[in-house]
């Protein structure tokens, strides 16, 4: 995969919230996110099969529920970084003047 390929996996809002959860967490189901990010089951599913598919999340089964995880330590880094640049980037256009 290379990096727009990436970008385009990651670049919706549902699914990069999903992968800070994981991010923070580590391993989460279903279950865990529809009930923390407000959103109904049949999206929660279909945005982690678009994920899983980019091989950016991996699951195992735990009984009768799934577990899904960030599918390695770098990618999980990215989204920390992405996710405190973003907090740093209104900062910066304040200090600058940017609009």
């Amino acid at each position: 995969m290379n990096g727009v390929t990436l970008l385009r996996c990651i670049c919706d809002e549902t699914r990069f919230e999903i992968l800070e959860l994981l991010e923070e967490r580590k391993e989460m189901c279903v279950n865990d996110f529809v009930s923390i990010m407000k959103k109904d089951q049949p999206l929660i599913s279909h945005h982690l099969k678009t994920l899983k598919r980019c091989g950016i999340v991996k699951s195992n089964a735990d009984g009768n529920k799934m577990i899904y995880r960030i599918s390695s330590q770098q990618l999980g880094s990215l989204i920390t970084n992405v996710t405190q640049a973003s907090k740093k980037i209104p900062a910066l256009c304040d200090e600058r003047g940017c609009q």
